[in-house]
């Protein structure tokens, strides 16, 4: 079934033709693909259809209907994993940066399934053949430790911790700014930004989601931290850190490429651009993940090193 997004042109909007403006406002959309769904008028602004040249002024109401893409199947790809642990029943890999989770609109090769189809005989399938084995998923950029199910009953056995929140994870992320406190949650509901569907926001009459966070060092003007989920939000942990003015180091969405106002670090530009060039993501990593294995139901932890990237940034902020 066909879904529909609405996109409100937020205040100081310069004008910008609308094929444009939508390309960049629509996850996995080009500017063909924006151009042929205004010709077939699944695009209207203010309730009327107009034409790819439209320029979108502030305030514009824009309804965009998308048609569902078709599933396709994923296909063994022979791509190195990093694999922490395995059983009969399922797997623990530590995720590269940089590769996506399962295959979705846009991203049909080189992600986590493609590696896991080639390596396994066998994976889940409660999530069907583009998502087997997957029980939960990380962010394209961020790194770190996921577990994947080899049957279904594994699978389900799993989902179910996860919805009830008894899966235990860890993050580490070195942040923006000195946090005045040793610990703390941070609380704020989130849901679709409404100025670029691409990315999630802090808004009104969101989805509940809440972040814990604990200081473990305290740089001049970057601080890593420990980080837990008490909900599993798209985006949630970078999008919280953002919202109180601690946005994730080197995040090219949520402005951690940019100095935070009153972080110290306006006189350390040249330090600054030199870290980040030691990283082109989020300084973010599932460094822990702990559950009670499905099978013989005892609780197995596992603990992760910090990638390269990470870790270069560290030493020459202790240096």
């Amino acid at each position: 079934m066909p879904h529909e997004i609405e996109i409100i042109v937020p205040p100081g909007k310069k004008k910008e033709r609308l094929d444009v403006f939508l390309a960049h406002h629509i996850e996995n959309a080009t500017r063909n693909k924006v151009q042929r769904a205004i010709e077939d008028g699944a695009v209207l602004v203010n309730g009327k259809t107009v034409r790819s040249s439209h320029a979108v002024s502030p305030g514009e109401t824009i309804r965009v209907t998308l048609p569902k893409p078709p599933p396709q199947d994923a296909l063994p790809e022979n791509i190195p994993l990093d694999i922490v642990y395995e059983d009969e029943d399922l797997l623990v890999v530590n995720k590269a940066a940089g590769m996506v989770s399962h295959p979705a609109h846009g991203n049909y090769t080189g992600t986590l399934v493609n590696a896991l189809l080639y390596h396994c005989n066998h994976l889940s399938t409660l999530n069907g053949t583009t998502r087997p084995g997957i029980v939960h998923r990380l962010d394209k950029d961020t790194s770190g430790l996921m577990v994947v199910a080899k049957s279904d009953v594994a699978h389900a056995k799993l989902a179910k911790q996860f919805a009830a929140r008894t899966i235990e994870r860890e993050y580490w992320a070195i942040v923006w700014g000195i946090f005045h406190d040793e610990s703390g949650v941070i609380e704020a509901e989130l849901g679709r930004s409404k100025s670029d569907r691409k990315k999630m926001a802090v808004v009104e009459k969101g989805k509940s989601a809440a972040t814990e966070y604990s200081v473990l060092r305290r740089f001049e003007y970057l601080s890593l931290v420990k980080l837990k989920l008490r909900t599993g939000r798209t985006h949630q942990i970078r999008v919280h850190l953002a919202h109180v003015r601690h946005p994730i180091f080197g995040d090219p969405t949520y402005h951690g490429r940019q100095i935070v106002a009153g972080s110290g670090a306006a006189n350390q530009k040249a330090e600054v651009n030199h870290l980040l060039k030691l990283i082109d993501r989020q300084a973010l990593h599932a460094k822990t993940l702990g559950f009670l294995h499905p099978t013989t139901r005892k609780r197995i932890f596992f603990d992760s090193l910090l990638p390269a990237d990470i870790s270069s940034i560290l030493a020459s902020l202790e240096k």
